[in-house]
């Protein structure tokens, strides 16, 4: 039970992210990978890129989570996480791809 607690205040009190309340808990994994992107650029404590973050704090739900995530909420989560690349990968700010071509 401690384990469900600690994980909780994490998701709560990140150093990384500041989250959007139930973000996890949403049905549209387009909105929670919308809300993890949001919070992960407007990070200034964050490691990492805000993609690494963002996935960083989806992944650690959904471990913590472990059997007690029921399917259908992880389904949503783990499509989230294809959202989320989606929408970063999207950004035209992106300039890695050009400099790999150019």
């Amino acid at each position: 039970m401690a384990g469900k607690k600690w994980s909780q205040d994490v998701t709560e009190h990140s150093d990384a992210l500041d989250l959007e309340d139930g973000v996890f808990k949403q049905d549209d994994p387009v909105k929670i990978a919308a809300s993890l992107k949001c919070s992960a650029e407007r990070s200034k404590r964050r490691k990492g890129t805000p993609l690494q973050s963002a996935m960083g704090m989806l992944n650690f739900y959904i471990n913590r989570a472990g059997d007690n995530l029921g399917k259908g909420q992880r389904q949503v989560l783990e499509k989230a996480k294809d959202e989320l690349r989606e929408a970063f990968d999207s950004e035209p700010k992106d300039t890695h791809k050009e400099k790999a071509h150019g």
